[in-house]
């Protein structure tokens, strides 16, 4: 009980990442009250305006005003991020946990599928993927986890595999335990942890993948201001206007530091090898 009181004054770290990721979350949240203008109105009069006073940022090539779009832009990685680590956490956990504890012709069918997929180079999977969907945000996500699942399914089998004929679940078993019961008292709450300090760290690795198939695109369509797509709308600019790929980029930049840093951190307070 004294452990958890205190998890967030002896893991000073995880708790100062965790307000830095708590203040991107709450930027997209007000997104409308911080940003100073309509991210999708244009003034072609002021078009590749520089960096300075009535555009913090500078403006794009359309005259948008880049402070609001980067503002707006958590609006469609965060989600679209969350959305596919969450997808393929639960995916992947739930196909690995069956595979591992039935075994037989059903571990063989799941893990002979995720053979397949971890056979083709990821992201050129994806690609070809999200090309046949055609270009949005929300097939970028379906893309990227129709190549991703996997790792968490070879993760939660291995980590089932270890424990299931432990002397406790072999002594459920025995006493009329059902399955149901053996897999969320027993299994889930010794797989989840670290599945859960996978998933974290696989936060900044994902919205990275989702923000390249935008600058490919094969993401988010104009006008929606995501930050890869902004970057592919300012290679042309890099030179005479480089503050149009500037921003973003450091916004891109940030945000996967803090979550990569707020997953590393989280490894430190969940890790269940951690006995103190």
């Amino acid at each position: 009980m004294k452990k958890k009181q205190n998890i967030f004054v002896k893991n000073k770290k995880f708790t100062v990442y965790l307000i830095l990721a708590l203040a991107i979350i709450l930027v997209a949240v007000l997104a409308p009250q911080i940003a100073p203008y309509d991210p999708s109105e244009s003034v072609l009069t002021d078009a590749l305006k520089a960096p300075g006073e009535g555009h913090l940022f500078g403006t794009d090539k359309l005259g948008r005003d880049l402070f609001s779009r980067v503002i707006y832009g958590t609006r469609a990685s965060l989600p679209a991020t969350f959305a596919l680590v969450g997808s393929i956490f639960l995916v992947g956990s739930a196909l690995g946990i069956i595979a591992g504890y039935f075994g037989g012709w059903i571990d063989a069918v799941i893990m002979r599928i995720a053979d397949m997929m971890v056979a083709f180079p990821g992201m050129v999977l994806a690609i070809a993927i999200a090309g046949i969907l055609g270009p949005s945000i929300t097939n970028a996500v379906i893309a990227i986890g129709l190549v991703s699942w996997t790792k968490y399914a070879r993760m939660a089998r291995s980590l089932v595999l270890k424990i299931k004929h432990d002397d406790y679940i072999e002594a459920a078993r025995v006493t009329g335990s059902k399955t149901g019961h053996i897999l969320t008292r027993y299994l889930l709450p010794t797989v989840v942890p670290t599945l859960i300090i996978t998933a974290s760290t696989d936060i900044g690795g994902m919205m990275l993948e989702l923000a390249g198939l935008s600058f490919l695109g094969f993401g988010a369509r104009p006008p929606i201001p995501e930050w890869g797509l902004m970057l592919s709308e300012g290679r042309s600019y890099m030179q005479n206007a480089p503050w149009v790929m500037i921003f973003p980029g450091l916004a891109i930049l940030i945000v996967v530091t803090v979550f990569n840093l707020l997953g590393d951190s989280l490894r430190d307070v969940l890790d269940p090898r951690d006995e103190e």
